[in-house]
Parts: C-alpha cells; structure tokens; sequence
C-alpha cells in the first residue's frame, strides 16, 4: 500500500484572554494522495524563553487591520498598527506582552488597516514611529506625528539592537515597504500587500529563517466572488495582492533548508479560506524542515521563538 506525504499544519485559533488556546490542526496529504483536509485539536504549551532569539507574534493580519510585534528581549517594535490603540493594547496583554516595553513603531505604508493605532499608541508610549517621508505626507492621520523618523527604502537602519532594512513593493500606496530584520544571523522577512514579487522582493527574502508572506485570494474565488469588477482588477492587478498561487511560486524560488517557518498573511475573508491558502502553498514547501501557518485577522497567534543558536530549533509558546 502506498504511503502518502502527510503535511501538518497548525491554524491559530487560541484565545486573547491569557488562557491556554485550542490549536486546530489541518493535515493535508500530498498530490500524490487523496488530497483532502482532516482537523483535529489538541493542546500544547511551552516554558516562558529567555532572551536568545527573535520572538515574533501575529497581532492581527488582513483587510480590517495588521500589526506584528517583534522583539529580541531587549528590543521590541510594532510592525504597523492597524488596530485601534485599545485592541492592540489587549491583545499584547493577552500573550503577557506589556505595551510600555515598546520601543517603536515601524509602518509599511499609509492604508487605513496599517496605521488605525499609530498615532494614538505613539503618543500614549512616547513612541518613535519609522516612516517614510512619503508615506507620512500621504495620509492626514500620519502628518502630527511627534515624533517620526524617517526611512528610505534601500536603506537599512537600526532600533537599538534590530537591524532593519525596508524594500520597495509593488503596491498601489505612496512608498510601500516589506522589511528584513535581522539578529545574531537569523533573518526574518516580511512582505504582505504586493500586487507582484519583483526581483528585487525575491532578492531580499532570500536566505529567511522565518517569513511572513502574503496569500491574500484564492483566484477563483476573487473571479466568482463579489467584488464589483474593479475591485477584483485592483486586487489581481500589479499593484494588488499576492494569490495563494503566485505565494507558492515565490516560495518555491526562495526556499532553502534553514526556512523554519512560513507565516501566510493578508487572508481575504471573502475570497480565499485557510485550507485553500494551506492546499496550494504547501506544495512549495518540504514539511522535513519548513513549519507552514496561517495568521489571523481575529485572534494573535502564538509568540513564535526564533532562536539564535544554530543547533536549537524554532520554538512556538502559548503564554
């Protein structure tokens, strides 16, 4: 009897209430097999870390608002705040993470579901917000910041101990950027809302330990789906979203055997689902070293440990 490839994946469907989450998880069998999605659920938990890597959490992700929070334990940011400054404050608390140890906010571009937060945690943490001089000018709600510092795209910059360096992206804002944070030699990559991956994407996302990719529609769904039609030419367009399948070709070209984990992001509620996103990608992916997520719009995943020793392993903390 033939043995089908089994790929596990793991959806983040705990709570924001500090309680120990239930994790759903989808094991999809390779091309080769049936081909179908089964869930189960379990449990898990982990011991508190110490400061030996990249911590990473999916505060939210897609159209209503995104925010990632990053740190090293001596450094932590918010990448974008597209939530009101209440929810982002709750979530953070939820993964016993305390907004007064901020230390800045770093924004991608000037749409409503990046920057709903931006001002009000700014001022409420004292924060430093690092934007580009284009995309401040870009919305009203940007251009009183107190205390903006400006990047540009190409040109990589420090907050404290998070070496970050913003890329330029395909997308239909003033100055879009993905970025690279890197630390003691662990990479993280992050490019969500891009309508195409440039060769310039696939350069700086190359040699990744852990990446945040966009996987925002499932085509035929997009086609079939409700959007009136210029919507659905906007978010197919080149200055758009990535689809499920033009992820997975992008994933194909950049992954290598130190990828840890890919984090798909950007979801469209309306016109993609977690197992098709899953389904498509993971034929991208090899299972033996690569953990494949999902974020979420509603609930923040689990804090994602990147160690910085070699010979330790990604880890995932429920905390």
């Amino acid at each position: 009897m033939a043995l089908w490839p089994r790929i596990r994946f793991f959806l983040f469907l705990q709570d924001n209430h500090g309680n120990n989450y239930s994790q759903k998880t989808l094991e999809y069998f390779g091309s080769a097999g049936p081909g179908m999605l089964t869930n189960r659920c379990f449990h898990q938990s982990c011991p508190r870390h110490k400061d030996s890597g990249i911590s990473l959490c999916m505060l939210a992700s897609g159209s209503k608002g995104n925010s990632i929070y990053v740190s090293d334990g001596r450094t932590a940011i918010l990448v974008d705040a597209g939530l009101s400054g209440i929810e982002i404050e709750r979530r953070l608390k939820s993964r016993n993470l305390r907004p007064e140890s901020l230390d800045a906010i770093v924004v991608s571009h000037e749409h409503e579901d990046h920057i709903r937060g931006v001002g009000v945690l700014s001022r409420r943490y004292g924060l430093p917000v690092y934007i580009s001089a284009k995309t401040a000018a870009a919305s009203p709600r940007l251009k009183n910041l107190k205390k903006a510092i400006a990047f540009d795209c190409g040109a990589s910059f420090k907050i404290n101990t998070l070496n970050i360096h913003p890329f330029s992206i395909s997308h239909d804002a003033a100055d879009p950027a993905g970025f690279t944070i890197v630390l003691n030699q662990k990479k993280i990559g992050i490019a969500t809302d891009l309508g195409i991956a440039t060769a310039m994407v696939r350069h700086h996302l190359q040699s990744c330990d852990l990446l945040i990719l966009e996987a925002n529609h499932d085509p035929e769904m997009l086609i079939n789906g409700p959007y009136p039609w210029h919507l659905k030419q906007r978010v197919n367009g080149r200055t758009g979203h990535l689809s499920n399948q033009d992820s997975r070709i992008l994933l194909e070209e950049i992954q290598h055997h130190q990828l840890q984990h890919v984090i798909l992001a950007h979801l469209s509620e309306t016109n993609n689902t977690p197992e098709k996103a899953l389904a498509e990608v993971c034929r991208a992916v090899n299972p033996l070293y690569t953990q494949l997520t999902v974020s979420s719009q509603d609930i923040c995943s689990q804090l994602v440990l990147l160690n910085s020793s070699p010979s330790e392993s990604l880890e995932v903390c429920n905390v």
